[in-house]
């Protein structure tokens, strides 16, 4: 259940985005980096469970930015779908590093293309900073259903794992409530708070645990899967031993959604990265002022063996200025 949330009510910054991912803890991430050549220009980290090595969030040298959430799917093979989400991403922040790339025109492929569709549900949110930047989702039908953000000052939007026009998830509306109080805080505080004071105030944002607590015989992601709609942040569900038996059942689940698929797929990826403990995996922050400055700060809460990582150690920042 990750969210995005976007911001320009900043009067020193263009263009505000803060991001949760929400991720069985196993799933194998790289931290952020810039990516090795021929994409050298793009900054984020990459899903390593799925041989495309996609992403969910990054930005390039160039300005392009681009977030993507799912939609929570009723079904485990519509969840996962034959492609990687994260190509989606890949294709928007890889492909021309031309700053005059039409972030219309590559909405409009998505909207028409029959390989989006073979994906699991998305919301992908892309565009060039300083510009407004284009909502699609793999359910859309025609350029009727694209949404704008961004488009002038003092607006403050958030998107989870439903339509962006779904009104109704409490950590939807909490979040954008926070965040421009955040916000609003720090520019009180004029010159007694720097931007690492800001990053501060946006990652207790994203901490916010608004989660239902259930009993420990409860404590499994099936059970609070109704509840996760809630919470800004997700703690840990489940223990480190639940792992076997929540990938059996997944493989059960995987079998009987592609009985009844009118198209099959070529199986699930491996189940030991769609299972067990499941939390807030990654925290993101990215803040672009308007003379093209950019600071990507990311916290990793969690290693690939779904430890605790002591808050700090995980922490990554980088600042550049976008290039023509």
């Amino acid at each position: 259940m990750c969210i995005a949330l976007f911001s320009t009510a900043h009067p020193e910054y263009s263009l505000i985005i803060i991001n949760n991912r929400d991720e069985f803890l196993h799933r194998p991430t790289s931290p952020p980096d810039w990516w090795p050549e021929p994409s050298s220009h793009v900054l984020g980290s990459r899903d390593l469970a799925r041989s495309t090595h996609g992403t969910w969030m990054g930005v390039t040298k160039h300005g392009k930015v681009a977030v993507l959430t799912n939609y929570r799917e009723d079904s485990t093979s519509a969840a996962i779908g034959v492609y990687s989400r994260g190509v989606i991403v890949n294709s928007w922040l890889i492909g021309s590093t031309d700053k005059r790339e039409d972030t219309k025109e590559f909405v409009q492929g998505i909207v028409a293309s029959p390989e989006a569709k073979q994906v699991g549900g998305f919301s992908l949110v892309c565009g060039h900073i300083n510009e407004p930047l284009a909502i699609v989702s793999n359910r859309s039908t025609d350029m009727d259903q694209i949404t704008w953000v961004a488009t002038e000052k003092n607006q403050t939007r958030g998107l989870s794992n439903t339509s962006f026009d779904d009104r109704t998830w409490p950590k939807i509306i909490d979040g954008e409530q926070l965040m421009e109080a955040a916000i609003d805080e720090h520019v009180q505080k004029g010159d007694g708070e720097d931007e690492d004071a800001l990053i501060d105030r946006l990652l207790q944002v994203l901490s916010t645990d608004s989660l239902p607590r259930l009993s420990e015989e409860n404590n499994t992601i099936e059970e609070y899967i109704q509840h996760l709609h809630k919470t800004i942040f997700v703690p840990r569900i489940g223990t480190p031993n639940d792992r076997v038996q929540a990938a059996e059942k997944i493989a059960a689940a995987w079998v009987e959604d592609e009985a009844e698929a009118d198209t099959p797929t070529n199986g699930p990826p491996d189940q030991s990265y769609t299972c067990g403990s499941y939390g807030t995996q990654k925290q993101t922050i990215l803040l672009a002022r308007p003379d093209g400055r950019v600071r990507y700060f990311e916290r990793t809460l969690y290693d690939s063996d779904a430890k605790a990582v002591p808050i700090g150690q995980g922490d990554h920042s980088f600042e550049f200025s976008i290039t023509e």
